[in-house]
């Protein structure tokens, strides 16, 4: 590398994570050369962070479970909970080919489909788990990619800005670890850089509303908006920046430096949630960006306190690497985190904990001291929220943990507009010449796929998608194969 100012290639694809990878192996396939740019040490973005799931419609593990799904029932609840706002046309084009060109493509890669799990606004399970989650799911793909010789991928370097010639994206600037700066001249280029939602001054660039109070970066590391600053530079057009999924199970990283980064956790059931004045306001087992997030809001302040028990922690599951060995979630540094982080407070009772936090203590204990009396008449759903009692326990073993929750911004709903074959459109709704986007810089597919909320796994299983399709064409625009091909299940 150290005398090469210039590498050529066929396709340049700009993010090494779950639109990138996909997009990588569709040019491979086709018999053309591809250049991966990922800017950390390895490949895998947001989505090998993430917990895997990918919304896919009528697939052997549903009819397995007797579930009758198709993509017209999808389409409605797709369309309904995005509130008016979803990319219809790409919405119908991504479920139409869950089935063959995500579910059993993503197999053919060496992805296991291990179980689903009921979301927010689905009518039937369709959210489905790949073996290991995220980390799995990109470990198969990215092995399966860099076993195709035509690949090339190039970490720790980052992209700087797009090359044009005549009208043509021909290119990107690059520099690599050592900093070296060097030009990849192309025939095409996929941009697939992920979102903007590690990036605290673009959320409240598009979101001022939250600048009142603490919002979270929540995305992987390089999601920066580093995709959209190229692409903006070019005229692409942008659209529905605004729509950013915010998770609320989140607590603050006291690990970084700048105070800026949230935890998402997981495998909690049995925790309740109190506002600042000791109050419940939500049936947590309803986690949802379209059911907890707004509840959380509308608290004055928008945040709350997580109470669990010491037997609540045990499976208690951190989605950040620090926190986790592989696929094995590090208990040492789960609890590492519950010991030390200045957001979580720790008591040998209920009454002193409420006092750490803070909270109207009289209207604190009675409410749990509520919520374990309908363990003891043997309720399923505790009364005051209609909480299924049935994943959960009582309070009853000390240490008491209070985790401080605010809003995390997890997930960019748009973003640049493209049409559907990936490419990038202007103003005017043309294609930028040689450029294409794919994933979470695309809203995750077209610029909007989801609207204003997402079923969940509507935004992983598009990423994928968007970067096959992007791929395909990229590849077919550069002299490769027929372009995306693919087979919608229709009756």
């Amino acid at each position: 590398m150290a005398n090469e100012t210039r590498l050529e290639t066929d396709v340049a694809i700009i993010g090494g994570g779950g639109a990138g990878i996909p997009a990588a192996i569709e040019v491979g396939r086709a018999g053309g050369k591809a250049i991966v740019l990922e800017q950390a040490d390895s490949c895998g973005g947001t989505a090998a962070i993430s917990g895997g799931g990918c919304c896919i419609v009528g697939t052997p593990l549903q009819k397995a479970q007797g579930l009758d799904d198709t993509p017209d029932i999808a389409f409605e609840d797709w369309v309904k909970w995005g509130q008016g706002a979803a990319d219809e046309i790409w919405a119908r084009f991504y479920l139409e080919h869950t089935l063959h060109d995500l579910y059993h493509w993503a197999e053919s890669c060496g992805v296991k489909w291990t179980d689903m799990k009921f979301q927010e606004g689905n009518r039937v399970m369709r959210w489905h788990r790949p073996d290991n989650n995220g980390l799995g799911l990109m470990t198969a793909l990215i092995k399966t990619a860099d076993s195709l010789p035509n690949v090339k991928f190039m970490t720790s370097t980052s992209a700087g800005k797009l090359l044009t010639r005549n009208g043509r994206v021909c290119g990107v600037t690059a520099t690599n670890g050592k900093k070296e700066s060097f030009e990849i001249h192309s025939k095409c280029v996929v941009v697939a850089t992920g979102g903007f939602n590690s990036n605290l001054d673009m959320i409240l660039e598009n979101r001022p509303e939250f600048k009142a109070f603490k919002v979270m970066e929540g995305s992987g590391f390089g999601a920066t908006g580093s995709g959209h600053k190229m692409i903006r530079e070019l005229g692409g057009y942008f659209t529905h920046m605004d729509h950013i999924w915010f998770y609320v199970y989140a607590t603050p990283d006291y690990r970084d430096p700048k105070g800026r980064r949230g935890l998402v956790f997981r495998l909690t059931p049995g925790y309740i949630w109190f506002n600042q004045q000791g109050k419940r306001f939500h049936n947590e087992s309803l986690t949802g960006g379209a059911s907890a997030t707004p509840a959380m809001l509308r608290q004055n302040p928008p945040h709350a306190w997580a109470i669990l028990d010491t037997p609540m922690t045990a499976k208690m599951e951190v989605a950040d690497p620090y926190y986790r060995d592989g696929d094995k979630v590090r208990k040492d540094k789960v609890q590492e985190l519950l010991d030390n982080s200045p957001y979580i407070k720790k008591a040998n009772t209920l009454a002193e904990l409420g006092r750490k936090i803070e909270v109207d203590l009289p209207s604190f204990t009675s409410t749990i001291e509520r919520y374990n009396k309908a363990f003891d008449d043997g309720l399923e759903r505790e009364p005051e929220f209609g909480k299924s009692l049935k994943l959960s326990k009582k309070f009853d073993t000390p240490p008491y943990y209070a985790i401080q929750l605010f809003p995390l911004a997890r997930k960019n709903f748009g973003g640049v507009k493209t049409d559907l074959h990936c490419r990038v459109l202007n103003k005017y709704f043309e294609p930028i010449p040689g450029l294409y986007a794919a994933g979470e810089v695309a809203g995750m597919a077209g610029g909007h796929i989801n609207g204003k909320a997402g079923l969940e796994g509507t935004m992983l299983g598009p990423s994928i998608f968007s970067g096959r399709v992007a791929g395909a064409w990229a590849a077919h625009e550069a002299g490769f194969g027929p372009g995306f091909v693919g087979k919608p299940n229709r009756p």
